[in-house]
């Protein structure tokens, strides 16, 4: 009995030491900058766990469209919606002061693209226009938010959608994710136990295809490796304030294993490359912590 628990301590002692090394590489990347960041990491088949500022609600920006894409495929799930489903835009739907692929693409709107196809512009290519259509369909915000509650989902809220946050930028906070809430709501989804393993599997591809954000968590990844993440970006505000840049996302390592990873930087003012390095920088230390 007593080799066992020395051996339990060991591993115990380690886990310790890893976090340790893993914190004190964190807080030199953010060390001196005018900023806010929270991180959390949840090792899928170690449990292993690091947080800095986990608990912290900070605004999701776009990082909300996962949320989003899961109470619409719930819905497919109850087959109360289909992926082949049309959905039509009409011009006043797509508004033009904001981001949006499909707007690029379709100018003068008048169009009809499947549910499967505005899932994809939304998630994967961050439409702001494809979003707002996704909220209108499923009945808003509340819904999104009903079904994280009803998943046990903590530390999450959903109240505004893009067009809301375009017109009064400071309803950016009223829509927020506790990083700690970001990764144990991957940990979900990868499980299963958010949607079916055919909606699982669907959107964890849409993920991996993500077009955004090829600056942060990403970046300094080997190449090729599968990365299914969602970003959120504010832009400037008054006085050159960024209210979020952000990037969540589930990592596959070489060995087959996975990670999540959520690092959200609020309230800096920093510029845009300084913001994204340090989320570009974070993500490689977790990498390198994962690969010693």
């Amino acid at each position: 009995m007593k080799k066992i628990g020395i051996f339990f301590l060991l591993i115990s002692s380690l886990a310790a030491a890893q976090k340790s090394a893993l914190e004190q590489k964190i807080n030199s990347i953010t060390k001196g900058k005018k900023a806010t960041v929270g991180v959390s990491v949840l090792g899928f088949e170690n449990n292993f766990k690091f947080s800095k500022n986990g608990d912290k609600p900070l605004p999701t920006l776009s990082v909300f469209k996962f949320h989003i894409a899961c109470a619409v495929l719930d819905l497919v799930d109850q087959g109360k919606l289909s992926l082949d489903q049309k959905i039509f835009f009409k011009k006043e739907d797509i508004l033009e002061n904001t981001w949006s692929p499909i707007r690029e693409k379709y100018p003068e709107a008048n169009v009809s693209l499947s549910l499967g196809e505005v899932l994809d512009y939304t998630v994967a290519l961050s439409d702001n226009n494809g979003c707002d259509m996704l909220l209108r369909l499923i009945g808003g915000t509340e819904t999104v938010q009903k079904f994280m509650d009803s998943k046990g989902v903590k530390g999450f809220q959903i109240k505004h959608n893009e067009d809301d946050m375009h017109k009064n930028w400071k309803t950016q906070y009223e829509n927020y994710s506790t990083p700690n809430s970001a990764v144990l709501l991957l940990k979900k989804f990868y499980d299963g136990k958010l949607l079916s393993k055919k909606s699982t599997d669907y959107l964890m591809q849409i993920m991996i295809g993500t077009k955004t954000g090829t600056n942060k968590i990403v970046e300094q990844l080997p190449k090729n490796t599968p990365v299914a993440h969602k970003t959120g970006s504010s832009g400037k505000y008054d006085n050159g304030l960024t209210v979020a840049e952000n990037d969540m996302g589930i990592i596959t390592l070489p060995d087959g294993k996975h990670y999540a990873i959520a690092v959200f930087v609020n309230n800096s003012t920093e510029t845009d490359e300084v913001n994204c390095r340090m989320v570009s920088d974070i993500s490689k230390a977790v990498w390198d912590d994962f690969n010693k």
